[in-house]
């Protein structure tokens, strides 16, 4: 089995949905390994990188300049041949030609989930880091990506703002997150919306209606953030249904999509990948295995990837409290 001994060459890659962060995750990665000895090879592509035997040797240098860098210089995909029995024979076969002691994934709960079979399978030790910008994973209070996500999805919420006020319009703001509504919250609330709708709390179409007109009845212009998973067709869908209720407002629908998922991280995300990048190769000297870092009341922390994934991370009810208070 690998993974028995000294820790000497680790192999790091990343894997789904891209997020801002991922460099920044790499390069502490590459240089806090190869600070403390070990050699550090990079897989191109995510899964099919191992499968296909397509890496790079990375050092301190070939990380340069790349923290403040959106997307990953690694390049991401979800690999199909990774999914059969075949195709993950043919990753540990490479991993133990490369003689690589244990692996540092940087993505979501598909990527942690690959990582436990792998484990399971093989005995390929692997520690993740959690980068996606769904902020869906539990035991991190942050994943990698979320924040710069917020921020880039508020912005262009204050935009469609300007215009809703200028053109007496309720606009459907539609945002991503999968099947959270992280996202959806934190923007309504910053963003100063007048109503969220998010798949983990079931809402009545009275109270958005009446959210919409406002406590006195006479709002004229407003906006929703709805998450892509809410309902199937998401914010056109509703939109149509408010029509039907309030055939007199001039309604749009925006769906911000991937530009949520591009351009250069925040600081709390450069922060946050560098300093559970240094941490997942100090749990892989450790001998730490199957198990994510992540960062809890400001501390790192490390949960197993079952956990991790399955866990259930609701959203804070007195988030819904602020945001109705506010809105009224």
């Amino acid at each position: 089995m690998m993974g028995t001994g000294k820790v000497a060459h680790i192999g790091v890659f990343t894997s789904g949905g891209d997020s801002p962060g991922m460099n920044a995750a790499i390069r502490a990665v590459v240089r806090g390994a190869c600070a403390q000895g070990l050699r550090v090879t990079g897989f191109l592509g995510g899964y099919d990188g191992l499968v296909n035997g397509n890496f790079r040797a990375m050092g301190p240098r070939d990380v340069s300049n790349i923290i403040q860098r959106g997307g990953t210089i690694l390049r991401t995909a979800r690999s199909k041949a990774f999914m059969t029995a075949e195709g993950r024979a043919r990753a540990a076969s490479v991993l133990r030609e490369q003689g690589i002691d244990g692996l540092i994934a940087i993505g979501g709960d598909g990527t942690f989930t690959g990582a436990d079979i792998f484990f399971q399978e093989h005995g390929i030790p692997c520690v993740g880091l959690p980068g996606t910008i769904d902020n869906d994973l539990a035991g991190t209070d942050w994943t990698i990506g979320y924040d710069t996500a917020i921020n880039t999805a508020v912005e262009a919420i204050d935009r469609i703002r300007d215009t809703a006020s200028s053109h007496d319009r309720l606009f459907f703001v539609e945002v991503m997150g999968r099947d959270s509504g992280a996202i959806a919250l934190d923007c309504a609330i910053a963003a100063g919306a007048e109503y969220v709708l998010v798949p983990e709390r079931e809402e009545h179409f009275e109270q958005l209606i009446s959210a919409i007109l406002g406590s006195d009845g006479a709002k004229s212009s407003s906006i929703v953030v709805v998450a892509e998973g809410e309902t199937e067709g998401g914010a056109f869908t509703i939109a149509d249904q408010v029509k039907k209720r309030l055939p007199t407002k001039d309604i749009r629908v925006t769906v911000l999509g991937h530009v949520q998922r591009g351009g250069s991280p925040t600081v709390h995300d450069r922060v946050l990948a560098s300093r559970l990048g240094i941490a997942a190769v100090d749990a892989i000297l450790r001998g730490e295995h199957n198990c994510m870092m992540g960062m809890s009341h400001g501390k790192v922390v490390s949960s197993p990837f079952p956990q991790a994934i399955k866990g259930v991370r609701e959203l804070d009810a007195e988030l819904f409290r602020v945001l109705r208070f506010l809105a009224t």
